[in-house]
């Protein structure tokens, strides 16, 4: 990552990590070669239903961020370095007055899903995938886009934004495209690292809309003056991964080589590599190849994750916690499994439903085990997939993420996987943003020096096969 800013003496900066389930805010320094982290702000995150659409509530989610900025002076942290990162492949349209169009859609709305076919009778997608490397998934921003086409959305556009730098944008008023984030798009070159011109010839996006792609590291700008007064300081956003899954393999310890699983809402597994896959194998094991650091690439593959149990969660009133369903997880003698690549998972109106409709009726602890021990078995096929693509084998697996908190997974993983895991950090996406900033300004030399600061930081544990 370049370096952009001169080593200021200790100073503070600011992870704005937003999920989709929740938000938050927290700030980080060093102090005696070790990293410090202070939440000081969450909030609720959501799609919302209208008119038949799912949307995020973009102005909302911006005064929650300006709200947790304020939080942070309030609690004697007014940060000298901010950035945000959120989920990948959702974006906003702006027009001519920078004003968003026609709202900001989720991912999970089904649109991308509606027009694959004609997508890929413009461009097969082995065609697109030799030339992205990013695996298929119905709400690539790709097929998002395409959407927008036939409907007519995209005529009146003038910026396209990844949802991290629309927020950078109205916190500075400078535009920029983060790298890692723009690779998930499926545009941009996985040999040039730039946005692809063909595929957007092809689809009919305007190349006005695409801007120079920035590494993490980058200085966006200083915060806007009316920016400034609301929050009570002043501060430069810079750069972070801004796809939350590139942050947080920035913090995994992986100076081994061995694989990652960031285990969140959404599961990732997979290795750093310095070039792509995009051979016939990988295609076919539908691995992704998006974008980190220096141009270097997380061959890796997108699985549900706990977006399951959050539903089943939800259904249920919030009635049980996480790590309540995990004890009753341990307790059950459930051990039927689920294909969690079937669709019918991504978005059902009810997720308990949709499992008793293969399984039949279950308990509460049969529900979770059934959940845990289905994912379990989807990171063993994953990580059989990522060894036969790359011709490695490896011993052992970074468990990173709040999903790390998980016991009873963590050993199930660690049963079906055959492999040792080691587990932590778990709040790794804000320490990853944070790092990036840090190496951004100079105050970290490089990744593997920051690597180091996070062992000897945050407590990184051991989960031994059948131990």
């Amino acid at each position: 990552m370049e370096k952009k800013l001169s080593q200021n003496k200790s100073p503070i900066y600011l992870a704005v990590d937003i999920g989709a389930s929740s938000g938050r805010h927290i700030v980080g320094y060093i102090r005696n070669g070790k990293l410090l982290l202070h939440e000081v702000y969450r909030f609720p995150n959501g799609a919302t239903q209208k008119d038949g659409k799912l949307y995020w509530d973009e102005a909302r989610l911006y005064r929650e961020i300006l709200n947790g900025l304020k939080a942070a002076g309030d609690a004697g942290f007014a940060p000298d370095y901010v950035g945000i990162d959120t989920w990948a492949v959702d974006y906003a349209l702006l027009d001519e007055n920078d004003n968003v169009i026609d709202g900001v859609l989720c991912y999970r709305d089904g649109r991308g899903a509606a027009v694959k076919d004609r997508a890929h009778a413009i461009m097969d997608f082995c065609d697109l995938y030799k030339k992205t490397g990013i695996q298929y998934a119905p709400f690539n921003t790709l097929y998002q886009l395409y959407d927008d086409v036939l409907t007519g959305r995209i005529q009146k556009a003038k910026s396209f934004l990844m949802l991290p730098d629309y927020f950078h944008f109205l916190l500075t008023g400078v535009k920029r495209h983060e790298y890692t984030n723009a690779t998930s798009t499926g545009m941009v070159n996985a040999l040039s690292h730039e946005w692809d011109e063909e595929i957007l010839c092809s689809f009919g996006f305007p190349q006005t809309l695409f801007g120079k792609l920035s590494q993490p590291g980058t200085v966006v700008g200083r915060f806007r003056p009316e920016v400034a007064a609301a929050v009570g300081y002043d501060a430069t956003v810079v750069l972070p991964a801004t796809h939350d899954t590139a942050s947080a393999v920035l913090a995994a310890p992986t100076t081994d080589g061995s694989p990652y699983l960031s285990s969140g809402t959404w599961s990732l597994l997979g290795v750093e590599v310095k070039a792509a896959h995009t051979d016939d194998a990988a295609m076919a094991f539908n691995y992704s190849n998006e974008g980190s650091v220096d141009f270097s690439f997380r061959f890796q593959k997108n699985i549900i994750g706990l977006w399951m149990i959050q539903q089943v969660k939800k259904e249920l009133g919030d009635k049980y916690s996480f790590a309540e369903f995990a004890e009753l997880a341990q307790k059950s003698n459930e051990n039927r499994l689920l294909d969690l690549s079937d669709p019918r998972f991504l978005s059902p109106k009810s997720m308990i439903a949709e499992i008793e409709s293969t399984l039949g009726p279950l308990s509460v602890g049969d529900l979770a085990r059934t959940v845990f021990l289905s994912l379990a078995n989807e990171y063993k096929k994953a990580l059989d997939e990522l060894e036969g693509a790359t011709g490695k084998s490896y011993d052992a697996l970074h468990v990173i993420g709040g999903g790390s908190q998980n016991v009873f997974l963590n050993k199930a993983t660690a049963d079906a996987t055959q492999k040792t895991l080691t587990v932590g950090p778990v709040e790794a996406t804000a320490i990853g943003n944070l790092i990036a900033q840090m190496i951004g300004t100079g105050e970290i030399k490089d990744l593997s020096a920051a690597r180091d600061i996070i062992k000897t930081s945050f407590d990184i544990t051991e989960v031994t096969i059948n131990g």
